[in-house]
């Protein structure tokens, strides 16, 4: 049976899987693989409290029976919300997950049945839950296959990514009294302490590296207060740096930046790596992170996928189909130089 990517693109994209909600394309990806003959497995990941979603959800595992894979493709089933159904011109394929990461999973299931076909090992593992935790690779990470690589899908425009920044999530919060607004001086306002924090955070100077680029810093959530005409008793921000080094020079910053005012809690650190590179091949920074320092029991990381991040996470998602077939040539090459 001709695998045809742009069509599998496009029924993936169909099937809403929002971060959470991931079972009914699970369920489509175990069934489509068993049927072009790969062995399948389902592993379980558990639902977090704040899911509004009560359904299954799993990763899946695709493979030769018996057989240890050399090389791995990996990438995550999720997306982020909203829902956007697939369509198409001449050019593109747009729709939630078209780059990020569906458009992927077709390229990188083509490519596992060219290099099956060639008698090369090869595996294929679909998770869950990267846009939240990177839950399903944990899970994974606890389960590997014994493969010497893997091969993890992220939008690089078609480029190997010799280097992908870090995540460090911290939550501030400062503490105030209530009082009538008319009368603040009986109060403590957590809004105003909160502000004021925030204010010398944004003003830090966070670290760079040469050849990587600067730390970036983004305050992602406010909330607070109870009534405009109510001095605010809590106030709190969540936000998030990408690192490009060890953390621990940026979270000594945040935590001097708000002594007195508010506290600093942190609540996800994914670590920065730097990537192999494959000679004549080009090669990208990612500023984003991904699921690799997740998955350490795989094997050695390699970073490479079609499509641009710049329209991921965005209303104009979309990928292109000449470069969603030609990721499927890029990993076949790859694949073979790793395994050679």
């Amino acid at each position: 049976m001709t695998l045809d990517p742009i069509q599998l693109t496009r029924d993936l994209i169909d099937i809403e899987s929002i971060t959470y909600n991931e079972g009914a394309v699970g369920i489509y990806l175990a069934e489509f693989l068993a049927r072009r003959g790969f062995t399948v497995e389902r592993t379980p990941v558990e639902q977090p409290g704040e899911s509004k979603f009560k359904g299954e959800r799993f990763n899946v595992y695709a493979g030769v029976a018996d057989q240890t894979p050399d090389v791995v493709f990996s990438t995550h089933m999720d997306t982020v919300p909203p829902f956007i159904p697939s369509s198409e011109d001449g050019e593109y394929i747009y729709g939630r997950g078209a780059c990020d990461a569906k458009g992927i999973i077709a390229a990188q299931i083509a490519a596992a049945e060219r290099l099956r076909d060639a008698g090369i090992k090869v595996g294929l593992l679909f998770v869950v839950g990267e846009e939240r935790d990177s839950a399903g690779a944990k899970t994974a990470n606890m389960q590997p296959k014994g493969s010497r690589f893997l091969i993890n899908g992220e939008p690089t425009d078609n480029r190997l990514g010799i280097a992908s920044k870090g995540v460090l999530r911290a939550l501030i919060q400062a503490k105030g009294k209530m009082a009538h607004s008319a009368y603040p001086e009986l109060g403590d306002s957590a809004i105003h302490k909160l502000v004021g924090a925030l204010d010398r955070v944004l003003r830090l100077e966070l670290p760079a590296t040469e050849g990587i680029g600067p730390s970036t810093l983004n305050i992602g959530l406010l909330e607070g207060g109870r009534a405009t005409n109510v001095i605010a008793d809590h106030a709190e921000a969540q936000i998030l740096v990408r690192l490009v080094g060890p953390s621990e020079e940026t979270r000594q910053a945040l935590q001097d930046a708000v002594a007195g005012l508010a506290e600093v809690e942190f609540t996800l650190e994914i670590p920065f790596m730097r990537l192999r590179h494959l000679e004549g091949l080009p090669t990208m920074i990612a500023a984003f992170t991904t699921d690799i320092p997740a998955l350490t029991n795989w094997g050695e990381p390699i970073l490479l996928g079609p499509g641009s991040i710049h329209v991921a996470h965005t209303p104009y998602e979309k990928l292109a189909k000449r470069e969603l077939l030609d990721a499927i040539d890029l990993y076949v090459q790859v694949a073979q130089r790793l395994v050679k």
